[in-house]
């Protein structure tokens, strides 16, 4: 889905539905109209230069930021064969040093100002862009013209970069899903330059010259191929005057010919592709070739991936995950890019169950019929595929990424609008036509990577195609107030409390409830349950079956899932506020009224179990699934939280029952943001507190003791990369004091121009990804350096730590050092906490864990005081190099 999936910058990574009729029926698209609310926003201005560059300014005071972004039409579909990989290893290199810049230099600017930046590389268009506090924006326009027309591109620094792209594709394929989809592309796009992973190829990257990017820089980088866009709070025609003098200089060499959409390749049969490998599960994808991103039929195949498999109330999903349990995970979109569209199909399931998936899916497809959809279902997936639009707005990140891309894509803004009527008048006559025409098993390709010696057949599973759907159909589908502003802390029954965050910039409303405990409500055989219940909770209440919970939901294009942590269990959701009336008591069931069926919780326990195998495939998933109970002997902290598999298909429901009694009982915090209705707010939260809070259950946060082993060596065969992680204790959150100071290191540490990337990928080109990470529960913490390197490098990595960790300890940081890493949290604050969702989880998580709500401002405003000598008594207080911990993760 191009516009859906793109705009909220996520281009890639990566039989019958039944139930009863739900309390009321569905509200569908006319609940909201989308159309009028894009209408009603102001408009962006646009501008084009007298050299043919695009500008667009959006005025936006939401947040003190400005988000400056560059559009060029230039990516790995732009490249020769031969040169594989190039647009991506030049995103790279404009990092290493303009004309005015050194290499490093660029990162440290922004970050030391408290701003982030990055660039992305596509098939179609290579993207740079910068966030800085808005007194920076004219830093953010110097920045983005430096990056993209300025860049050194010196021979010395191109070498140890290739290292380190060739380090960053061999990480992609110890990833599962990202082996899946490079080898698809090849078989869908075949003899189009989109055939080729954008990251290219081993032997492409290695043979890359200086000179190579230089001549795709000259071909490619013509003003009049980009789009400009600031958005944020600034003062359109101040900005207006900085491009002309800043980028009005920039001549075209020569013209750029707009790119033509590719034919569908002839179709020639289904081909199936078997890649066998150290996996715990099977991963499989099928994908069919449909039209590019311009086609008048990219909105209805949009609208048909969304039914097949948007969400959890898709048709595959439902079929497939929730009644025959033969997947962990199943999903279906259509994406269109600009020459070229792939309709793909993903599922993750295990080994025994693949020839009876593999069968009834077949069955599923050969007997698609548009006549069986229902309405509901049809202005469900109109609803989610325009509120998954409508919210990227939300952000100023989001905000600028959807201007952008109908601007540079679609020629303007009304672009919205002629979607959103598309979108209106898709119906079961359209789909039917795309369903036959693109959905044909002469079309499918498909991918599996399977465990080894499993001994499943390609060709076995192409005779399946060829008996079970033996050739295209007609289309079908198997039927299946307080002021604006002011924010209020108000007790409630039982010691829980409620918060009100107002903002009344979108129409929708935050919701979260935390509670403590978590895994600390858990005993040590109990390990694994906290997450059971969380994803059992929501899956059944007194007058709704969890399929008609999920239609409830989607047809209000709105979501509610709790989760638990190894301190805290929390219920979050989220939805449009004109719908408050008809969820508000649906939260209310579930949260004090469970009834745990049978069938819900072992379909919880089959996708926690699966959970556990996904993240084991994953060398980082690995890590961070053993790193707690290896630093600590006690729990919470020490505890698997999923849990052992064995242990988790073992738990009864009766089990599940008692730990949602024992933990509902305790006081919570309720937090909302948002636009919403106060009084209906407190009067829910009050019902809440009255009906699950009991008296003599307050909690106590644990101070855990530390495990005695300092060495871990886990092993991930057949992967090409080594992870190492070294680990220092830390005090907790509890100690404001320390977490700023910790909270200040770990920022000078990490980044694109923090010391452990200068020093072990920009100098020593060990390592893809090198950074800092600090987690910190109240009465404990880690500060852990990591890296993602060559297995033989390991020693080197582990040296370089130890030396930054020494030169920390001897010599105080320099003062412009300091100041960078206190910018850099100051920026991080305002860009985390943008979206609705993240305040309210915000809030009610500080509360509950007796923290002020202010407390991650407050610890700013501390670390803004320290200086150079602080952060060096803190460094030889908790960096003590022969009481670190280390984690490795080896091939």
């Amino acid at each position: 889905m191009f516009r859906k999936f793109l705009l909220i910058g996520a281009l890639l990574m990566t039989a019958s539905c039944s139930g009863k009729t739900p309390a009321s029926p569905a509200p569908g698209v006319e609940g909201f109209d989308f159309a009028q609310a894009v209408s009603q926003a102001e408009a962006p201005l646009v501008t084009r230069l007298e050299n043919g560059m695009t500008v667009l300014v959006k005025e936006d005071d939401r947040f003190p930021l400005v988000n400056v972004r560059l559009y060029v039409h230039a990516g790995s579909a732009y490249e020769d064969p031969s040169q594989a990989g190039i647009s991506h290893l030049l995103e790279h290199m404009v990092f290493k040093g303009s004309a005015n810049r050194a290499p490093g230099e660029t990162a440290r600017r922004i970050e030391s100002v408290g701003g982030s930046l990055n660039a992305g590389t596509s098939w179609d268009y290579t993207t740079y862009y910068v966030e800085v506090p808005d007194t920076e924006w004219k830093l953010g326009l110097d920045t983005v013209r430096d990056l993209a027309f300025l860049a050194n591109i010196d021979p010395k620094e191109l070498e140890p970069e290739k290292e380190v792209v060739l380090s960053e594709l061999e990480r992609g394929e110890d990833a599962p899903g990202s082996k899946l989809f490079k080898t698809l592309q090849g078989m869908v796009w075949p003899g189009t330059s989109y055939e080729w992973p954008i990251i290219g190829f081993r032997d492409t990257v290695s043979k890359l010259h200086a000179q190579d990017i230089k001549n795709y820089i000259a071909r490619l980088y013509q003003p009049q191929s980009m789009l400009l866009t600031i958005t944020g709070k600034v003062d359109a025609a101040k900005v207006m005057d900085e491009v002309r003098a800043t980028y009005g200089q920039f001549k075209n060499t020569h013209d750029v010919k707009p790119v033509t959409p590719e034919p569908l390749p002839t179709p020639k049969g289904a081909q199936i592709t078997v890649i066998p490998g150290k996996w715990n599960k099977v991963y499989l994808g099928i994908a069919f070739p449909i039209p590019d991103m311009g086609s008048a039929k990219s909105t209805g195949l949009e609208v048909l991936g969304q039914l097949l498999g948007g969400d959890d109330t898709s048709l595959l999903y439902r079929t497939f995950k929730y009644d025959k349990r033969l997947v962990d995970d199943i999903s279906a979109y259509a994406m269109t890019l600009d020459r070229v569209g792939m309709f793909y199909v993903s599922a993750t399931l295990d080994v025994e169950n693949v020839d009876k998936f593999w069968a009834e899916l077949l069955n599923f497809f050969s007997g698609l019929d548009a006549s069986a959809i229902s309405d509901r279902e049809l202005e469900r997936a109109k609803l989610n595929l325009a509120d998954s639009l409508f919210l990227t707005k939300e952000t100023l990140s989001g905000l600028a990424s959807k201007l952008g891309m109908f601007q540079f894509f679609y020629g303007g803004q009304n672009a919205e609008q002629n979607y959103l009527y598309e979108l209106s008048h898709v119906d079961r006559a359209e789909l039917g036509d795309l369903m036959a025409e693109f959905l044909r098993p002469d079309r499918l390709s498909g991918v599996l990577l399977t465990p080894e010696g499993s001994e499943i057949s390609a060709a076995a599973l192409k005779t399946g195609v060829e008996m079970r759907w033996p050739g295209p159909e007609k289309g079908k589908i198997a039927q299946a107030a307080p002021e604006e502003g002011q924010v209020r802390e108000i007790a409630l029954p039982g010691g829980s409390s409620l918060v009100l965050l107002p903002d009344h910039t979108l129409p929708y409303t935050a919701l979260s409830v935390y509670w403590p405990g978590g895994d600390g409500s858990l005993t040590p055989d109990e390990q694994g349950l906290s997450m059971l219940t969380a994803m059992a909770l929501t899956r059944g209440t007194p007058k709704m079956t969890a399929t008609q919970i999920e239609d409830y939901l989607s047809d209000r294009a709105a979501s509610a899932a709790a989760t638990a942590g190894r301190d805290t269990f929390a219920f979050n959701a989220k939805y449009p506020s004109w719908f408050a009336g008809d969820l508000l008591p649906l939260f209310e069931d579930m949260l004090t009224s469970p009834t745990w069926p049978l069938k819900e919780i072992d379909r919880a326990k089959q996708d926690q179990i699966a959970t556990i195998k996904l993240r084991e495939d994953k060398p980082l998933g690995l890590a961070f699934r053993h790193i707690f109970p290896f630093l600590y002997q006690d729990g919470p902290y020490g505890y698997l939280h999923a849990g052992e598999a064995e242990a988790v298909r073992h738990f009864s429901p009766d089990a599940v029952k008692e730990y949602w009694e024992r933990q509902s009982q305790k006081p919570f915090v309720l937090a909302v943001c948002g636009t919403f209705d106060p009084k209906a707010i407190e009067a829910f939260a009050s019902r809440l507190a009255t009906e699950m809070t009991r008296p003599g259950q307050e909690y106590t946060y644990a101070k855990p003791r530390w495990g005695v082993e300092k060495q871990a060596a886990l092993h991930l065969p057949d992967r090409n990369q080594a992870h190492l992680l070294t680990i220092f204790p830390t005090p907790g959150t509890e100690d404001l004091e320390a977490s700023a100071g910790l909270t200040l290191l770990r920022a000078a540490l990490s980044g694109q121009s923090g010391l452990l990337f200068r020093d072990l990928r920009d100098k020593q080109g060990l390592g893809y990804t090198v950074t800092a990470m600090l987690w910190q529960a109240p009465k404990t913490g880690f500060l852990a350096f990591y890296i993602g390197t060559e297995p033989e490098k390991v020693a080197q990595a582990e040296n370089g730590f130890e030396k930054t960790v020494k030169m920390l300890r001897e010599a105080p940081l320099p003062e412009d050092e300091l100041e960078r890493a206190k910018n850099v949290i100051n920026g991080e604050y305002y860009q985390d906490h943008q979206t609705l969702l993240s305040r309210s989880r915000q809030a009610a998580n500080l509360l509950v864990q007796g923290l002020d709500r202010d407390m991650e401002k407050q610890l700013i405003d501390k670390a803004k005081t320290l200086g150079p000598k602080d952060l060096q008594e803190l460094a030889r207080k908790y960096l003590i190099w022969d009481q670190a911990y280390s984690m490795t993760v080896n091939p």
